[in-house]
């Protein structure tokens, strides 16, 4: 009486054929690597805006222009708000380098769109995109102006800049 001991040869390469088959069409749809990726460089530019904010924030002290509400650095010319960098895509790009054929740096006009924003912000998105697709944008960069007290001494808040990554 023959007993059988396992799996042939065939079985088992057919079985190893349609798992292979599984994971090439099941995988991109579990790893967002294009998601992922955009975040990501989403991150490098709020990282960018923070470091040219500092720079730009140093030299308004320097230049004793920190607690003006509109004033303009020199060298390269950068509009700021006590001392940051205003929210205007001259001052943004001139600030922190970003390219046009990269991003797109979009004045919000009416608040809450993209969410969260407000009148005065900057939405950061990558090129193509434009002002109409502000309402529905969910992968973009928000840059809200800084903001002071009213009175004596003059307390800056920092920009503040916001990743919105979940629609990437």
């Amino acid at each position: 009486m023959k007993r059988n001991q396992g799996f042939t040869l065939i079985e088992l390469i057919i079985v190893i054929v349609i798992l292979g088959i599984l994971a090439v069409t099941a995988a991109p749809r579990f790893l967002n690597f294009s998601g992922d990726a955009k975040a990501s460089t989403l991150s490098g530019v709020r990282g960018a805006l923070e470091s040219a904010g500092a720079l730009v924030y140093g030299k308004a002290i320097i230049a004793g222009k920190h607690t003006e509400a509109t004033e303009t650095l020199t060298d390269p010319a950068i509009a700021i708000v006590y001392g940051y960098p205003a929210a205007t895509e001259a001052a943004i790009r001139a600030a922190a380098e970003l390219s046009t054929g990269e991003w797109a740096i979009l004045p919000v006009t009416t608040a809450g769109e993209p969410a969260g924003s407000a009148a005065d912000d900057i939405v950061i998105a990558t090129a193509g995109t434009d002002a109409a697709d502000l309402d529905t944008l969910a992968c973009h960069v928000l840059y809200k102006p800084a903001t002071a007290s009213t009175g004596t001494p003059v307390v800056v808040t920092k920009p503040v800049i916001t990743v919105v990554s979940s629609g990437c």
